[in-house]
């Protein structure tokens, strides 16, 4: 792949030529590649599950790209050389990081973090059998990180389970063991 600048030549010309090469522009930009062919291999295990989370990643990026807010705060995450599309795919493809959780006395604390943006955070308190007491919503702190479950209570011997959900509705699911 070749990136041509400032060449009258090409300026006006896209598609392909001949069976060899292909020429399109992207931000403004000639790009030169090799035309791509189809593979008449039978594709691997790991190939078809790859091709179904891209199928899946574009279902989820025609669909936020519809909306003119979202396609706006994808837009601002691009970088040189991409788009909003290419941002909702990226954004599809991971799942928010859980990187602490802090009970005290009955306020958890959890501290998540995603590339683009996390979207909710949902808590459950169990009890030591397992049985779910309480569950309900986190809301974001002040700070922008943190996000603020005030809890009835929080059994000795129970556990607080934590999933946060990003735009895609990506999930990450983590645990913590109340002492």
């Amino acid at each position: 792949m070749a990136i041509l600048k400032d060449n009258s030549l090409l300026q006006y010309i896209e598609g392909t030529i001949g069976d060899e090469i292909t020429i399109y522009r992207r931000k403004g930009q000639i790009i030169v590649a090799k035309k791509r062919r189809r593979s008449n291999k039978k594709p691997t295990k790991k190939q078809v599950e790859a091709r179904q989370k891209m199928a899946e990643a574009a279902a989820y990026a025609r669909v936020m790209l519809g909306d003119p807010e979202l396609k706006a705060y994808y837009e601002s995450k691009a970088g040189p050389g991409q788009n909003a599309w290419n941002m909702a795919i990226k954004d599809a493809y991971k799942a928010p990081e859980v990187q602490n959780i802090q009970c005290t006395e009955a306020t958890v604390t959890v501290t998540a973090k995603d590339e683009f943006r996390v979207a909710a955070i949902e808590v459950k308190v169990l009890d030591a059998a397992g049985t779910i007491l309480e569950k309900g919503s986190a809301v974001l702190g002040r700070n922008g990180v943190d996000w603020l479950y005030k809890a009835a209570a929080l059994p000795a011997g129970g556990k607080v389970l934590i999933i946060a959900v990003d735009l895609p509705g990506n999930e990450t699911h983590r645990e913590v063991q109340l002492e």
